[in-house]
């Protein structure tokens, strides 16, 4: 897909030659003063993005179809189309569950972020994801998007762990909550090649969505809003490191640097909850 000469953003299927997206182009109207100037900040490249990774398909439309085939394989194993899985199903398949996922199957904190129960849970996820996964990947690029997904599927996993030791978690939400706090944190503390009322925008809906899907989790008995939280702050505190960092794209340490204190923010609540749970830290 062609992408934007200024901001390297996808310029969409029918680009027709187009070598700059409609931000860019206003941004040039209003350097030339045929704009409001103030309307408009700077034009900073994506933040250290690349190209595609994986030959023209992106990550969000790969998290997406591993979500789906999962679904699918336990529909195809007799499991319920609309009621999903019960416990002992959903631990057999992978969900984060903290008597096995502490006693060594630590990889229940990845394999979980793919499961769901019933058809509105994987149909509700998977449309936040599409929406939020798109803009996500086409500001931070193929690879760092992919990071910040899977480390604020992490973080709220963890955090489930903490507040419902005994709870069968399963689901995308944690992560998908990520990405609304990174975006949130990028939008608040980074400059982009976007219009400031667009951002403006973007930015009440995320907003609004943090605000009412943790409202209706409270409200409904069955939601995980601790990977809910748990993720939104990983994202968050991703997020902000990406904001501050993106100006400096050369910085590989500094990058390095970022993505060693989010993993050691989540290490040291990993191995915080071990240790209430009289476990050794680490094993």
């Amino acid at each position: 897909m062609a992408k934007c000469t200024s901001c390297g953003r996808d310029l969409g299927a029918f680009a027709f030659g187009k070598k700059l997206c409609r931000w860019c182009v206003e941004y040039e109207r209003s350097k030339r003063g045929e704009g409001d100037s103030e309307e408009y900040q700077r034009v900073m490249p994506t933040p250290w993005s690349r190209s595609e990774a994986l030959g023209g398909v992106t990550f969000n439309q790969l998290f997406i179809g591993i979500n789906l085939l999962v679904f699918l394989a336990m529909v195809g194993s007799g499991i319920s189309l609309m009621d999903g899985p019960n416990p002992a199903q959903m631990i057999h398949w992978g969900a984060n569950f903290a008597p096995l996922t502490l006693l060594g199957q630590s990889w229940r904190l990845v394999t979980y972020m793919f499961l769901h129960y019933g058809l509105i849970h994987i149909g509700f996820n998977m449309w936040c994801l599409w929406d939020l996964g798109m803009l996500a990947e086409s500001m931070y690029g193929d690879w760092t998007f992919a990071i910040v997904y899977l480390l604020c599927g992490i973080g709220g996993g963890v955090a489930s762990l903490w507040w419902h030791p005994g709870a069968v978690s399963a689901g995308a939400s944690g992560a998908i909550f990520g990405l609304a706090g990174a975006l949130l944190a990028s939008f608040k503390l980074g400059e982009f090649s976007l219009p400031q009322n667009l951002i403006a925008g973007v930015k009440r809906s995320m907003v609004a969505f943090i605000g009412y899907n943790i409202v209706l989790g409270a409200l409904w008995g069955g939601t995980d809003n601790a990977c809910h939280v748990g993720g939104l702050i990983t994202g968050l505190m991703l997020g902000a490191l990406i904001a501050v960092m993106a100006p400096d794209r050369d910085s590989l340490g500094k990058r390095i640097v970022s993505l060693a204190l989010v993993l050691f923010v989540i290490a040291g609540a990993w191995m915080w909850i071990r240790h209430s749970f009289g476990l050794p830290l680490l094993g």
